[in-house]
């Protein structure tokens, strides 16, 4: 019998991803607002992101009883410094300028919660992005886009930001913002079969 599978997030990023691998997710927005979490290790700020997304809405009673709840939150770590979103397309100018040539790590927390239950497994994916060498030009032209006003690190690595990674060392899908392998393992913690979730 399939387990149903509920999002704890609006990225439309993350639930291409969770299609793309079977799996058909119910969308429900936390609203968690992110700015709650300060002067924490960007790894930790992740994962207790996701948890705080995760049990928003795993009380709400549109949830199936059934279902397994995930909340995700990605933030990219910089020199030691925690980067979510951009404030502005000022911010995400500064930041490409500084990221231009260095590598950070991306880190995405995941929190997968049994509805029925309240069982939690929750652990956080870490993922070395390389960042290319790239003009002044180009950050204006790729700012003026909006793509990465909208997302942790201000890039992407699935969008026209793609072109901008040199390399990463780790889970391409843990930089679009879920690990596939992390989630099923996950899964399997909780004692759930990953073919159940398969739509």
């Amino acid at each position: 019998m399939r387990t149903p599978l509920v999002l704890a997030s609006a990225s439309p990023a993350r639930r291409t991803t969770l299609r793309a691998a079977g799996l058909d997710p119910i969308v429900i927005v936390s609203g968690v607002d992110e700015s709650q979490l300060v002067d924490l290790p960007p790894a930790e700020l992740a994962l207790q992101l996701a948890e705080l997304k995760c049990a928003a809405v795993a009380g709400r009673d549109d949830v199936p009883p059934d279902a397994l709840v995930l909340g995700c939150d990605s933030v990219l770590e910089l020199g030691g410094e925690a980067l979510g979103k951009p404030t502005d397309a000022e911010n995400a100018r500064a930041r490409w300028r500084a990221m231009r040539g260095r590598s950070g790590v991306l880190h995405t927390g995941h929190c997968l919660r049994e509805a029925a239950s309240g069982r939690v497994a929750a652990a956080t994916g870490s993922t070395t992005v390389h960042f290319a060498e790239v003009s002044d030009d180009e950050i204006d032209a790729y700012v003026a886009t909006g793509e990465p006003l909208h997302v942790a690190g201000a890039f992407t690595i699935d969008g026209i930001g793609g072109a901008f990674i040199s390399g990463i060392e780790g889970d391409h899908h843990n930089v679009v913002g879920v690990s596939m392998p992390l989630l099923r393992e996950l899964v399997l913690e909780l004692g759930h079969g990953w073919p159940d979730l398969w739509a």
